[in-house]
């Protein structure tokens, strides 16, 4: 099977898992997707308090080698059970997802491009860049809502590690990109490029 792999990275809130849906949205079943943020390491031998404490902003976070063996196996055309990441208990969680192949494997997380390997596995790297200010108000109301953080907690987490590990990792890695595309979902432009690219690819 003819294979295409883009990846999609960018920093907390940027609009990754928009551009993401739309893609899907768009394709179908031609379309995988496979996030890295489900590959964050299991701690079952630590307490909710002290998972709380990790930095998981820092590439060390990343169960990177299972990653690379999933992302190779859909490459080659063969189904892989993958894990799946519990936020509200930071850890991982029993369940696994099934992952099939498919001519277009989108590949999502923020630190995807911070990794060599990684990157060499990638066929198109795109880069979501969007203001600051924007990308924390949404990062707030994310984590309230969705995984049951309280707003000093999100507020912590975000000055301690998530800010520092960005300026550390995320943002060097725009570099490895083949493009930025800026104000992620709703760059239209860039969408339809990114579209007719895929478009391409399917009829051939």
């Amino acid at each position: 099977m003819n294979v295409i792999t883009i990846g999609i990275a960018g920093g907390t809130g940027s609009g990754k898992t928009t551009i993401t849906k739309r893609i899907v949205g768009e394709f179908g079943d031609d379309v995988t997707v496979i996030n890295y943020d489900n590959y964050y390491k299991a701690h079952n031998d630590m307490t909710y308090e002290e998972r709380s404490k990790l930095n998981y902003d820092h590439p060390d976070a990343f169960d990177t080698d299972l990653f690379l063996e999933d992302l190779k196996a859909l490459k080659e055309g063969r189904s892989v059970n993958g894990p799946t990441y519990d936020f509200t208990i930071h850890n991982r969680s029993s369940q696994k997802i099934l992952l099939k192949p498919a001519k277009v494997i989108v590949v999502e997380g923020i630190l995807i491009f911070a990794s060599k390997q990684i990157c060499d596995l990638l066929d198109i790297k795109l880069f979501v860049d969007t203001d600051a200010d924007e990308r924390i108000i949404r990062r707030i109301l994310r984590d309230v809502k969705s995984r049951g953080r309280t707003l000093e907690s999100v507020t912590d987490q975000y000055l301690t590690t998530v800010k520092p590990m960005h300026e550390q990792f995320v943002e060097p890695s725009k570099r490895c990109a083949d493009i930025v595309v800026l104000g992620g979902g709703h760059n239209i432009v860039a969408l339809e490029m990114i579209f007719d690219r895929i478009r391409n690819h399917l009829i051939q």
